[in-house]
């Protein structure tokens, strides 16, 4: 692990190219990495301990921090204009900063708040759950939910660093950390067979550093290549068609307190799209090893109705990922009643 702590990553992404720090207690430490002598804004939830964002707030000559309700429904107009409302009372201009703190709702929220807010300003991310440390800090995409369509307004704003410090996962609970776990699979499954071995054989918690930043490289190369989803980044979406039809509908969202999350839909979203049933063996292996969903029931109509509001449905055709063996994936269109069969459903 030891050889992991303490990497820093580059993003490059042609003429702008912005640092992915991953260091113990680099989140005390933000001063040393960024400019912090002006108006910064600090977007937490109040499920991420206090304690961080106030961190962060102590390092800056003036801060105000914001807290927004825990969970997706903070992502929505209502609380975006919060969100704004607060950043323009503070007196914030175009060279002030947004650093968000926490996992990925929040990063979602301030990330589009900093987009658009003055035509865009600074936008720090310092992710504090494995989710959003292995998967959505990075890559620029910002966005909020348009009623029960996840992400649909939204924009790419790239941070202008990320602080990835693996001391606050400990105050995670197991199965938030074991949830975000899932991206890093997916990485794995998609291009990484030495990463989905650390998931079959080693401790996570032993090596949770170099999943970290195996997740990260793998991510960034694909973000470099294609910035704002043209092609290949599509590949990110392994699992996520089905993955958000079965969140809309059986996840932990707005009133609802009980049901499965984010990286769990995702696990189960994966499952259908492994073409080798070999592999699926092993992952369902690897899911019952982490403590990962293998199989939950739903109601397949309604999921496949959410999956056809997903934005990647255009004229009754959606582009799918399916990973034929480790390391290995390829995008299919398909038609959208196509999706019927993947679901276990009637053709």
């Amino acid at each position: 692990m030891s050889d992991f702590i303490g990497t820093k990553l580059t993003m490059n992404l042609g003429e702008r190219s912005y640092d992915i720090i991953v260091k113990r207690g680099s989140l005390e430490n933000l001063y040393q990495f960024a400019r912090l002598d002006r108006r910064v804004a600090v977007v937490t939830d109040n499920g991420v301990p206090a304690q961080y964002a106030q961190m962060v707030a102590d390092q800056c000559k003036d801060a105000i921090i914001i807290t927004v309700p825990q969970g997706e429904a903070s992502k929505s107009f209502k609380i975006l204009e919060t969100v704004l409302r607060q950043m323009l009372d503070f007196g914030m201009g175009r060279g002030d900063l947004v650093v968000a703190v926490g996992g990925g709702v929040v990063g979602d929220l301030a990330g589009f708040a900093a987009s658009i807010y003055m035509r865009g300003i600074d936008f720090i991310n310092c992710p504090t759950t494995t989710l959003s440390m292995i998967d959505s800090s990075i890559g620029g995409k910002t966005a909020v939910d348009l009623g029960d369509t996840k992400n649909i307004v939204g924009a790419f704003w790239q941070p202008k660093l990320v602080i990835v410090d693996p001391d606050t996962l400990s105050t995670l609970p197991r199965r938030h950390f074991i949830n975000g776990l899932a991206e890093a699979v997916k990485a794995g499954l998609l291009a990484d067979p030495e990463l989905f071995s650390i998931f079959e054989k080693e401790d996570v918690d032993d090596r949770i550093g170099e999943i970290i930043c195996r997740s990260l490289r793998f991510k960034k190369s694909i973000v470099e290549q294609d910035e704002t989803e043209q092609g290949m980044r599509k590949a990110l979406n392994f699992g996520h068609t089905i993955g958000h039809g079965i969140e809309a509908v059986k996840g932990i969202k707005g009133r609802r307190t009980t049901g499965l999350f984010h990286g769990e839909c995702v696990a189960l979203g994966m499952l259908p799209m492994i073409e080798s049933k070999a592999l699926q063996k092993r992952v369902r292996g690897v899911y019952r090893r982490l403590g990962l969903p293998t199989r939950t029931a739903y109601n397949k109509e309604k999921v496949l109705a959410e999956m056809l509001h997903d934005k990647k449905a255009q004229d009754g055709q959606i582009t799918i990922i399916k990973v034929p063996g480790l390391g290995c994936w390829r995008a299919e269109t398909i038609p959208v009643e196509g999706l019927r069969p993947l679901l276990g459903m009637e053709d």
